[in-house]
């Protein structure tokens, strides 16, 4: 048994394969996943650094131990960097 398909069939067959494969694997650029979002960092003397990836608040604090309070302080990434000044000092 012979199978023949002419052009115009072969063409519209591929660009329907191709239409389904974007259609299905396209991602929405809006989407706004909270993956990732957080980064958290202790080094060998606990400090401790954990930065929102989306909007660069960060939390931190300095030697975190589990006999005491620890002080947490607060910041903005854009502002911290504009300012060249350590929010940690005010």
């Amino acid at each position: 048994m012979e199978i023949k398909i002419d052009t115009k069939s072969l063409v519209l067959g591929a660009l329907a394969a191709g239409f389904m494969f974007m259609s299905i694997s396209g991602k929405n650029p809006t989407d706004q996943s909270t993956t990732n979002r957080y980064q958290t960092r202790i080094n060998d003397s606990n400090f401790v650094f954990i930065l929102d990836t989306q909007t660069g608040n960060y939390l931190f604090t300095t030697g975190a131990s589990t006999n005491s309070k620890n002080q947490w302080i607060k910041g903005e990434f854009d502002k911290t960097f504009a300012t060249a000044k350590d929010n940690k000092r005010e």
